[in-house]
């Protein structure tokens, strides 16, 4: 028999891909010259994340910040050792354009892992991150905490096309 937490759990998770899968529309409606179809879908988008995070917070999902950034730590930790290595390793012998992303995220993930565990160091201090400056890299989501210098160490995008956040 199904539980209400595993419900909560497909809930969670088929409103949080509906999100992403909205947002990605979105983009295209735009690109395509839709501005108010890519209107609708942003709206829909954030009503599923509405959705999603209070189905989170129904699962009692959402703990202290030094909680979730060592759920955060050991989330990422799982995708860059255990996840995302058998998934690029079957794209890369099947040649599948799936091996690029998984590629990124393989490395990407690491690097998060370790962001994070910089910034529950300084929450356990009772402090908080000592820069406000956080870049995304927008090919790959590398993030830097200051201004990149220098082109992503992951997939070589220019520095100047990061995003302040």
């Amino acid at each position: 028999m199904v539980t209400t937490k595993e419900n909560l759990n497909n809930a969670f998770a088929g409103e949080s891909q509906a999100n992403q899968k909205y947002r990605a529309f979105a983009k295209k409606a735009e690109r395509e010259g839709f501005p108010n179809i890519a209107k609708l879908f942003k709206t829909t988008a954030e009503a599923e994340r509405i959705h999603a995070e209070g189905h989170l917070g129904a699962l009692d999902g959402v703990g202290s910040t030094i909680e979730n950034l060592k759920g955060a730590i050991a989330g990422e930790t799982y995708e860059y050792t255990k996840m995302y290595p058998p998934m690029f390793e079957l794209a890369s012998s099947e040649n599948h354009k799936a091996k690029r992303m998984f590629g990124y995220a393989l490395k990407v993930e690491e690097v998060h892992a370790k962001l994070y565990e910089l910034a529950v160091k300084a929450a356990e201090q009772g402090k908080d991150l000592d820069t406000s400056e956080i870049y995304l890299c927008p090919v790959c989501g590398n993030i830097e905490f200051g201004k990149p210098t220098e082109n992503c160490p992951i997939c070589g995008t220019l520095a100047s096309k990061y995003s302040m956040i």
